[in-house]
């Protein structure tokens, strides 16, 4: 044993969680990368740990089976390594790969999809922006939160084996402030696994053919739906489900993870005309399966099946199902009878919920065009068309066709509502599209409410009332629903978004900078958390920290606005225009409500109400945030600010 190696020789050191792949030419610069990941708290494996330099071993396939992430330093030379490239497939396979880029070089084919990060100009320390990204998403990896310690004094290069294996974890938790929160646990909102709650695991698609998974996962959502109706269950919303679609953790585990008592896993084979779906009830304490069974059926008996599925389930719980055995009854709420209509509704939600981009967004609106034109009474198409149309009206489209695709919105949720009075995405569609769409706060009100009062146990209706609650004010109302949706599903990052933007509307600062700091342990890349967290420390007066969040937002519409203000506070107008010069040109008339924000903290009140009024005139949805925007806080007293309230019917 040796100074640099307090652990006993006869004590087991923790197993390795990180795998670190590198190319041998390039292992003088990835030591202090690895070192920089040690010391940040996570047992680390690389090849540097094997005897003699053994390349392929037992041990390295031990290491890559168990880690949680899998870093991936890619460079000239690595790009041409087959090690590299097999070890970054396994941690690509998984959903662990983080790539690292060492010199600017992109990643060989196959694995371009990632957003990589450049350490190219790195300073290599825990202060460097880039660094502080890789430890983010390793730390997201092992669901924790990054709290990195006081970096310890340089004793050279050398690294004890022993340390390199096994340094403890300092990924801790931390209180979030006024709230009283613990914000860094999975389990912030509360409550333990209740006797009938379940997760809904994704099934495997097992057609041989990738290209069905589309058809396992909307049939996995839809039994899920089933599951909701039923208000002795409490179903584990689809985000948190999905983090273990590759089964790689044990059914105990997983259950602890996501608090619930069952388990209910299966795998669809597709073929042809026929379809085999294999579910299991698996008990989340003990491990052992509760029920299980195999149904053989023909395509057109889908929309039978599920109702049976979900049926056969609740009776294992011993849950009262309503009774399914007629054939209006095995109709899903909002669903068809039609199975070419419910194939083109499961292709439009799978592009739908990919989120790409504009032509993604498109191609699922053709889709639900193609399942409501074979059923013009499919409810859940037409509530979903209702947010695509809102989706584009808001991302992508012109002022000047903005207003047509929210009336075609508005018009296509009510439609909705009419085919099936029970249905709640179709009230809650409604109600998004009214209120961010025609800028109607107390028109949206009733099928908000009508959307809470029929689904208590579905996580998008609810976060969607969580949040037009806070924006009309009612922050208790918000508060519940938003615990309630983050109950059900503990790992979606848009549950803790949400939270913080409610805590941000209520003026709790420190409250929003700690959700939204869980938001980003759960998913370091997602855009406008960083924008959020430097709003809030602008209100808090701590601009330095707002600056250095806006410099890593990578969403202009929140990271230029953050920048002109804070520039123009500390004098330097040249920059605050210079800002606000390339918000306009880059977003032109789509960010004349963040023009308003600018101005009024410049202290231009006739500038900020002009960009207020043409952002009601082209319908800009940003006025959503009126009621209680503390960044118009300055312009609030003047009579001219309650009248537009009055426009947007908030008061």
């Amino acid at each position: 044993m040796t100074d640099s190696d307090p652990t006993p020789r006869d004590t087991e050191p923790p197993p390795s969680t990180v795998f670190f792949s590198y190319s041998r030419e390039d292992q003088a610069r990835a030591i202090p990368i690895i070192g920089l990941i040690q010391d940040a708290g996570f047992p680390t494996w690389w090849d540097g740990l094997l005897e003699g330099g053994e390349r392929f071993s037992k041990s390295t396939e031990n290491a890559l089976d168990r880690a949680k992430a899998v870093v991936v330093l890619w460079s000239k030379t690595s790009v041409q390594s087959h090690w590299v490239r097999d070890e970054a497939t396994r941690g690509r396979d998984r959903g662990i790969l983080i790539p690292l880029s060492l010199d600017g070089s992109e990643p060989p084919l196959g694995f371009g999809q990632f957003q990589v990060i450049n350490l190219a100009q790195s300073r290599m320390d825990s202060s460097d922006t880039e660094i502080l990204r890789m430890l983010r998403a390793i730390a997201a990896s092992h669901r924790s939160v990054l709290n990195m310690p006081v970096a310890p004094k340089k004793q050279g290069p050398k690294m004890s084996r022993r340390f390199a294996i096994g340094g403890g974890l300092t990924v801790t938790a931390a209180a979030a402030g006024a709230g009283g929160f613990a914000v860094w646990n999975t389990d912030i909102f509360g409550g333990t696994a209740t006797r009938n709650s379940v997760a809904v695991l994704p099934f495997d698609n097992l057609s041989g053919d990738p290209e069905q998974r589309y058809f396992s996962d909307g049939l996995t959502s839809e039994i899920r739906s089933y599951l909701s109706r039923n208000a002795l269950l409490e179903i584990v919303g689809q985000t948190s489900s999905n983090q273990f679609r590759e089964r790689n953790r044990d059914p105990k585990s997983i259950a602890n993870e996501l608090k619930v008592s069952f388990l209910l896993d299966g795998n669809v084979q597709r073929i042809g005309d026929a379809v085999k779906i294999a579910v299991e009830l698996t008990n989340g304490k003990t491990g052992r399966t509760k029920w299980s069974n195999i149904f053989e059926r023909q395509l057109s008996d889908i929309f039978a099946v599920q109702s049976e599925i979900a049926t056969a389930v609740a009776a294992a719980l011993s849950s009262a199902m309503e009774d399914t055995s007629s054939g209006k009854a095995a109709l899903q709420i909002g669903g068809t009878k039609s199975l070419t209509a419910f194939d083109a509704y499961l292709r439009g939600r799978d592009l739908f919920e990919a989120h790409i981009d504009e032509d993604s967004e498109r191609a699922a609106l053709a889709k639900f065009d193609q399942a409501i034109a074979i059923d013009p009474d499919y409810a859940a198409a037409r509530a979903l068309r209702s947010r695509n149309l809102a989706v584009i009206a808001n991302q992508y489209a012109t002022a000047n066709d903005r207003k047509a695709l929210y009336d075609e919105a508005v018009n296509e949720a009510v439609s909705a509502t009419k085919n099936a009075p029970t249905f709640a995405p179709a009230f809650a569609a409604l109600g998004y599209a009214l209120f961010y769409g025609r800028l109607d706060a107390k028109a949206a009100r009733a099928p908000y409410e009508r959307a809470y009062e029929l689904a208590k146990n579905d996580v998008d209706v609810l976060s969607r009332y969580a949040v037009y609650c806070a924006r009309t004010g009612r922050f208790i109302a918000a508060e519940t629903a938003i615990n309630r949706a983050a109950v059900l599903d503990p790992l979606n990052p848009s549950m803790f978004k949400s939270a913080g933007n409610i805590k941000y509307a209520a003026k709790a600062y420190n409250d929003a900078i700690g959700f939204a700091r869980k938001a980003l342990a759960l998913n370091p890349q997602r855009s406008t958390l960083h924008g959020d967290i430097g709003n809030a420390y602008f209100m808090l007066g701590e601009w330095s920290k707002a600056q250095a969040e806006f410099d890593l937002e990578s969403n202009s519409l929140l990271a230029l606005p953050g920048k002109a203000i804070i520039a123009q506070k500390q004098g330097d107008r040249k920059t605050a225009q210079t800002a606000l010069s390339a918000l306009i040109a880059e977003h032109g008339d789509n960010a004349l409500y963040q023009q308003a924000q600018i101005f009024a903290q410049w202290g231009e009140f006739e500038q900020a109400f002009a960009a207020l009024d043409k952002a009601y005139a082209v319908s800009d949805s940003g006025l959503v945030y009126l009621l209680n925007d503390p960044l118009l806080d300055p312009i609030r007293q003047d009579p001219r600010y309650n009248s537009l309230l009055r426009q947007l019917k908030f008061v």
